[in-house]
């Protein structure tokens, strides 16, 4: 490559043009690549569930449901030094500060470690009353127990690999996020179907093949850090020396997204327990209530992946744009990722009520169960459409540094809406006459939440979006000020 074309390819991706190229294409660029990152990102459950619903059965797919809270607090534990870490970094940047946007990556780095370090000895320590919590059934202790506790002690790879892949955006590198999401799950995939189909390795294979798909995406982002010589900020080991303020300030930011984590986590343990209740008292039972609520709660994930894509694609231009105070770049971002989002929520609903057979069929739900899980999908999407509108306003607070209001808008969905609701409506609403029975009034919950916290959220944004409105005006009029005295 001639010395100009490096210059002008260093300068494409360098995170500078955050604050000058035009917001839809950065939006596209960055938020694309992101969206089928989170999709193969979620498939890794999916995976899981779909290899061991086909060589297992209802025990399999049980399993995958009771370690589901399990792997999504992980992965907001990631999410708590990764993308907390990377916000700080993209606001750093757009203040032109680059040498402490790396100490930030740095210290991200050794967060992200001691945490994987945690988990692993809590899966020995704590693996029993872990197992309670979520709501094990007694047959299924033993299973449970092996996938647990094998996802746990291979933390460390999804921990460096999916945190540190949140900075590879706002280095300029979007597609090569991408790239090491597609090679985890890809080989988590193929090794599953070796360990799982072929080999007969069960629940213990499943997971073995996801820590190792995992650490597959790992490798290729930590390289990138480290050894490329044109990354717009490196990975040195003089940068992951701990700083507790900074620390501090990572998790601060981080914060938001370990919540949704948490409180889905919340919301799975409690709707795990509800149902060991209710589905005992139903002819569905405990596992197959079990089985059909935990496939359609993996199919709406899967279709909520996209719009987290998204967030993560428009937090480095809102985050850059906000430290840089291009007030109007911000807005911008802000109306164009929930126009984008509210589509992309859209199309799923449409999805889900068009065939939603097929969409079930995947996780190897079949007879009675089926026609229960398809009613399950379709009423907790029944307000799909907005939530994507929900999840950008939340996300937005915490891309520029305002964590604490990110933190209130995710509780509000999930936990301050949602679990109340599980509790009170499998109570009242079977005793109205309506027909409804205490399995279907725990789903009527979801969407009855959702659209709650779609309001609360738009008295936010509203908000917000009025300061930034008057800011933009102040600079604008500071700089007519000025231009006047000259």
């Amino acid at each position: 490559m001639s010395e100009p074309e490096s210059i002008q390819q260093q300068a494409k991706q360098s995170p500078d043009r955050l604050g000058t190229m035009k917001i839809g294409k950065l939006l596209l660029e960055f938020s694309i690549p992101a969206i089928i990152s989170m999709i193969f990102n979620s498939l890794y459950n999916v995976v899981d569930t779909a290899f061991l619903g086909h060589a297992v059965g209802d025990v399999g797919i049980a399993v995958t449901t009771l370690a589901l809270p399990v792997m999504t607090i992980l992965m907001g534990f990631s999410m708590l030094a990764g993308q907390g870490g990377n916000a700080l970094t993209a606001i750093q940047l757009g203040e032109g500060r680059k040498d402490l946007a790396e100490k930030t990556l740095g210290n991200s780095a050794t967060l992200l470690i001691g945490i994987a370090a945690i988990v692993a000895v809590s899966a020995i320590v704590f693996i029993d009353p872990l197992l309670m919590v979520i709501g094990t059934p007694s047959d299924l202790v033993g299973p449970t127990k092996a996938f647990v506790q094998i996802i746990c002690f291979g933390f460390i790879f999804q921990s460096l690999g999916m945190g540190l892949n949140n900075f590879l955006r706002t280095a300029g590198k979007p597609n090569l996020a991408l790239y090491t999401m597609v090679f985890g799950t890809t080989m988590c995939i193929v090794l599953n179907y070796f360990f799982v189909m072929l080999f007969g390795w069960g629940v213990e294979g499943s997971a073995v093949a996801t820590i190792l798909g995992q650490g597959c995406g790992m490798v290729p982002v930590i390289w990138y850090f480290i050894m490329n010589k044109n990354a717009a900020f490196k990975l040195r080991l003089s940068c992951m020396v701990p700083d507790v303020r900074l620390m501090g300030k990572i998790l601060s930011l981080g914060l938001a997204s370990f919540v949704m984590q948490v409180a889905a986590t919340a919301v799975t343990v409690v709707l795990n327990q509800l149902l060991a209740i209710y589905g005992a008292q139903d002819p569905l039972g405990a596992e197959g209530a079990l089985a059909a609520i935990g496939a359609a709660n993996k199919a709406i994930m899967f279709a909520i992946m996209p719009v987290i894509g998204l967030i993560m694609g428009s937090q480095p231009i809102i985050g850059y744009n906000y430290g840089a105070k291009n007030w109007q770049r911000v807005l911008d971002t802000l109306k164009w990722a929930s126009v984008w989002a509210t589509g992309l929520t859209i199309f799923f609903w449409v999805l889900v009520h068009v065939i939603p057979g097929p969409i079930i069929g995947v996780f190897g739900i079949s007879g009675d169960l089926e026609e229960f899980a398809i009613t399950v999908l379709k009423l907790d999407t029944l307000v799909l459409p907005v939530v994507g509108f929900q999840i950008v306003g939340s996300s937005y607070f915490q891309s520029s540094g305002q964590p604490l209001k990110s933190a209130i808008l995710e509780m509000t969905r999930q936990v301050i809406y949602l679990i109340p609701l599980y509790i009170i409506f499998p109570m009242v609403l079977p005793g109205l006459g309506w027909g409804i029975s205490a399995l279907v009034a725990i789903v009527v919950a979801v969407p009855t939440a959702d659209f709650l916290a779609f309001i609360t959220t738009v008295f936010f944004v509203a908000r917000e979006v009025k300061k930034l409105r008057r800011k933009r005006d102040e600079a604008r009029d500071a700089v007519q000020a000025v231009a006047a005295r000259l």
